[in-house]
């Protein structure tokens, strides 16, 4: 069954559009049916600015908090996707598209597929709800005193003051 999906896909959804054109066109006209498929594309440009910063800005939150910004991430592609579909010429991508702007609808697909999805993360804290677990993460510290360590520069560095050739 997905074998055929993609090439159904892919030969469907053209003729669907299409015919969505000559559909709406005999509708409404040549003119304002052109008007539609442009302010369709300038509204997922200006739709994708909007709620792609509230995104970016609940991922800045969430890593702030320590939460794995799953949910926020899936959000953050079906926009980029949901700005893709408003742009391409087409009543049926514009539909789903639409759609997609929507962030309730974005949470029913999430909760569809997120069950599916498996986020892994190699972020932690220090002290936090992540080593509360039955694993808590191990951490060492080492404690030096002034007299355990000295800085002297590395003559071989590229970084070094003195030149390479000087002794």
């Amino acid at each position: 069954m997905r074998r055929f999906l993609f090439p159904l896909l892919f030969l469907g959804l053209p003729l669907a559009e299409i015919a969505g054109f000559v559909i709406v066109g005999n509708w409404l006209g040549l003119w304002p049916t052109l008007a539609l498929v442009i302010l369709s594309g300038v509204a997922g440009a200006l739709l994708l600015r909007v709620q792609g910063l509230n995104v970016l800005r609940q991922i800045n939150q969430d890593g702030r908090e320590g939460r794995i910004p799953g949910e926020a991430l899936v959000n953050g592609a079906m926009i980029v996707f949901a700005a893709v579909l408003l742009v391409i010429p087409g009543f049926l991508t514009d539909i789903l598209g639409i759609l997609l702007f929507i962030p309730a609808f974005r949470r029913l697909l999430w909760q569809m597929i997120g069950q599916r999805v498996v986020v892994r993360s190699s972020y932690s804290q220090a002290s936090g709800p992540s080593n509360r677990g039955p694993h808590p993460k191990q951490t060492q510290t080492l404690d030096l005193d002034t007299d355990d360590y000295t800085r002297t520069s590395n003559p071989s560095s590229p970084w070094s003051d003195r030149p390479k050739d000087e002794p």
